[in-house]
């Protein structure tokens, strides 16, 4: 089995088992009593209270004007799948050489996807963050939805109430394939 499809295979486990708490998070606020303080699992699991319990963790930690805030849950190597808590939009970016991949956990947003970046700035030889996005596609998001965005492709969330919880994976290596 290749790299990238055991990578997406490891990807698609962990937002599978995320989505069920999206869709019963009674069931996991019951079994609660994880901290995210336990070192980052080098197997790939987080369980259902873990995931909860970094939630609130994260929640609680982040100050009235921070708009964002992203701790891995899981990893393996290069691929780190993080709780991502957004209160303020970001500036639209692109990951040259990750594809990322989320599921909704909580709140509502819109994500813009596709188009032209104007105004490209390198932040890191993975980040790349631009002034607006011309030309992309507008999806309304909530709980349960999944988002897949090839590496090179720009993107941005912009927040629609309180705040937008994201389940984030970047997948490295996913490179987007050339025409």
């Amino acid at each position: 089995m290749s790299a990238a499809v055991r990578t997406m295979g490891e990807a698609f486990t962990i937002c599978a088992a995320s989505l069920l708490l999206t869709v019963s998070p009674g069931v996991a606020s019951a079994s609660a009593g994880t901290s995210h303080t336990q070192d980052v699992d080098p197997s790939g699991f987080a369980s259902g209270a873990r995931v909860q319990a970094q939630l609130r963790e994260m929640l609680a930690e982040m100050k009235p004007d921070q708009g964002f805030m992203w701790r891995p849950l899981v990893r393996e190597g290069a691929t780190v799948a993080a709780i991502e808590i957004w209160k303020k939009p970001g500036r639209p970016a692109v990951h040259p050489a990750e594809a990322e991949y989320a599921i909704v956990l909580e709140g509502s947003g819109t994500l813009v996807s596709g188009g032209v970046m104007s105004d490209p700035t390198p932040k890191n030889p993975n980040l790349v963050e631009g002034s607006q996005i011309e030309g992309g596609t507008t999806r309304t998001l909530g709980p349960g939805d999944v988002i897949l965005i090839p590496a090179g492709v720009p993107h941005w969330f912009g927040i629609a109430g309180d705040r937008l919880i994201l389940l984030g994976i970047k997948l490295p290596g996913a490179n987007r394939p050339t025409q």
